[in-house]
This record gives C-alpha cells, structure tokens and sequence, in this order.
C-alpha cells in the first residue's frame, strides 16, 4: 500500500491536538530478554555469594539454605522465560525512507478522521501537509529519515516481537534486509504493471525468479492503483503462473491513502473482493489472499470468504490507521462471520516501524477475541496458508 503518492509541497491547515511517537525502539523500555538477562546476572552473584558465605561458615547452612534454594528456584524461573509468542506479518515493505514523501511524515495511528478537501485546492498538497503536521491524527508516528534508520528500526522490532515477516517491495532492499536478518524474512515480489514495463518482471522473469526459490510470495500485487481490477484478462497468466508454481499470491484489496482516487487511478469499485470471484473460479488450487481485508466493504469480504474457502485476508494498514472502534468492528464482523481462522496478521509497514507493535498490541488486547483467535490470527493462520512444515514452524517457537 501506498499512503502518499503526489509529489506535492507542503502547506496543510489544522491543529488536531496529537501525540507524537518515535519510531525508534524505545531506549528507557528494553526488550524482554535484555531484562530477563540482567536479572539473571544479579541472581548468579547473588548466589554464588551466598555459597561463598556456606563455604567458609557451614554453621550458617540452615540459617541460608532455605533462602539459597529459594533464589535457585526464582534463576531456573527467570532461565525458563522465552521470547515472545511468534507472529507472522504477512504484509511488511523493504522501501526508501522518502517513498511515502519527504521525511520525516507523521502517520495517524489511529488517524482521528481522514480528512476533507477543498475542490479548488489541489488535494496533494493538502494530503502531504496532514502528513507533515500529523493534523489529521490521533495520534502521530513520524518516520525515520534516512533508510538505513528505517531499516535498522523495522528490524529491530522483528528481533523484539519475535516477528517474521513477508517483504516486498524495492528488490534490492528486500534482498539487503533478507541479509542483515534471513532467519525472519520471506522474501516476496510487489508488482504491477509499472514495475512489469520498468523492470521486465514479465510471467518468465517471474517464473524463473520463483523456481530458484529465493522468493516465495507473489505480492503485493498494487494494480488496484494503475485503475486495473484482479480481473482483467492481461492478470489471467499471473495467475495462471502462481496456481502452477504453487506460489502465494497476496493482492491489494480496498483502502489506500485517504483521497486514493484524487492522488491515483484507483477507483473505489476495484476495492470490492467481489471482483475476485472469476479469478477464484478460474484458478481453484490458487492460494491467494486479500490485502488490507477489502476494507471498508465487509459485506463483500464476507460473501466471498463464504463461497470460496480458499481465501484469505490480512489486516494491513487498517489495524493501526483506523479509529478503534471502526478496526473493532471490523474484524469482529469477520470473526463472527465465522472466518477467524482465515484472517492473518499484516502490518503494512511502509515507513512507520512503530506501527507495527500497534498493530499487534490492537489485535492481542482484543477483548472479544479467545486467545486461541488471536494466536490464529497472529501466527496460526498464516502457518497454515504459507504451508509451512513442522521443522519450520518449531524453529519460530
């Protein structure tokens, strides 16, 4: 997804009171394990002083036994600590850190409403000065300003949430972040026609680049953007590629930035999954899944998760964009519809890495979710579509 497109400069209105939070990964709250490594150094000091104090004085053997066993107990608690729980994010981007606009761009997290537009003013620019004064949001997550701190930032949240991610995006990016941390990183393809022209990532160049295995998912696929639908008759031997290889295709579906239409040639009909029904009919063995979740048309999302099985849908973007009680609804509808065991995590990280512990946190403080639903929706799911092994899935544990 793409939340800023026009090349615009700024010079929005509005002071919507905000809060401001830093991408960067929190210096005063460390990581779990950082803790967890600390109190473990102070209790084998701790220890190994009591047994000093039993060695040279045994008449004080049953006056600290009972506190020397204690302390063991608590280390060999402490040791038994893991990280935390694996999550698959089916949706996260490896781009510059001036492709959402001139860094750094301020990201409603929720946004506290999406805008308005003068029709005489040209709506880039009034869209590109929300993004630099945050004045649309609830609540502001400014990005890094150069992409080595994207990249390092983004990273470092996967290590910290024990993430593994699905990314796509400027190839050579992907295959640099693949580098710094392969364990944690599916390699995956964003394509549309523009990068088909620029490229030549025609059906052979990507056939030859799936077969060698270094990429595993066909997504985002963006045409959504170009005004092209899912349907189209120059899509059928994509698809046709990915129902023979077996390959994942993850299609954007729905919302993109506020006043897409005004900044792309999207159209708001292209968002419905409605117009996934030929593709699905046509490629029954396709493993295909809907980005964003066709937000916001949930009656069209959950007719055809109803009649077609083999779909899936991630939460991109809408879990940290969306004003709480519109992402609650949502996929609370999606869940009670009876599809919680097809909904997968995706943060759609562009250039706002704290989006995606939002993102998580959104999801894991659900109150009308079982925590069987979230660990579906966060891990479980997701293991499911990619058809991941047994070893691969212990090695996330």
């Amino acid at each position: 997804m793409k939340l800023y497109i026009a090349k615009a400069s700024t010079g929005a209105n509005g002071s919507y009171k905000q809060v401001v939070v830093s991408n960067a990964v929190d210096k005063i709250e460390q990581p779990r394990w950082v803790c967890i490594k600390m109190l473990e150094i102070v209790y084998v000091t701790y220890v190994t002083t009591l047994i000093h104090i039993l060695v040279s004085n045994p008449y004080a053997m049953k006056k600290y036994l009972f506190i020397l066993f204690a302390f063991l107990v608590a280390l060999n608690s402490f040791g038994q600590v893991k990280r935390p729980l694996p999550v698959i994010d089916m949706h996260l981007h490896a781009i510059g850190a001036d492709d959402q606009g001139p860094p750094p761009v301020k990201v409603g997290a929720p946004f506290a409403y999406f805008g308005y537009a003068e029709p005489k003013v040209n709506y880039g620019e009034t869209f590109i000065g929300a993004l630099k004064t945050g004045a649309w949001n609830t609540v502001s997550i400014s990005s890094p300003l150069t992409d080595d701190e994207l990249k390092q930032q983004t990273l470092a949240v996967l290590k910290e949430r024990n993430i593994y991610g699905v990314l796509s995006g400027d190839m050579t990016k992907v295959r640099q972040w693949k580098a710094t941390l392969p364990d944690r990183i599916i390699n995956a393809v964003y394509w549309d026609f523009g990068i088909l022209k620029h490229d030549k990532l025609d059906v052979d160049s990507l056939t030859k680049l799936f077969k060698s295995g270094e990429f595993k998912v066909f997504g985002e696929v963006a045409i959504q953007y170009e005004g092209i639908s899912a349907a189209d008759p120059a899509m059928e031997p994509y698809f046709k590629m990915a129902e023979d290889l077996d390959i994942p295709v993850g299609i954007h579906l729905g919302t993109g930035p506020p006043g897409v239409s005004l900044l792309t040639k999207s159209r708001a009909r292209l968002g419905s999954a409605l117009i996934l029904e030929d593709v699905l009919v046509k490629h029954p063995k396709l493993r295909i899944y809907a980005m964003h979740a066709g937000w916001p048309m949930i009656d069209d999302m959950i007719a055809m998760l109803y009649a077609y099985p083999q779909l899936y849908v991630d939460l991109g973007v809408i879990n940290y964009i969306l004003p709480q009680k519109e992402f609650d609804f949502y996929l609370q509808r999606l869940v009670n519809a009876g599809f919680g065991k097809r909904v997968m995590y995706g943060s759609d990280q562009m250039v706002w890495p704290g989006a995606i512990k939002i993102g998580i946190d959104r999801i894991e403080g659900a109150s009308y979710l079982t925590k069987g639903q979230k660990r579906d929706i966060l891990f479980n799911n997701a293991t499911r579509f990619l058809e991941l092994n047994a070893k691969q899935i212990a090695a996330m544990q």
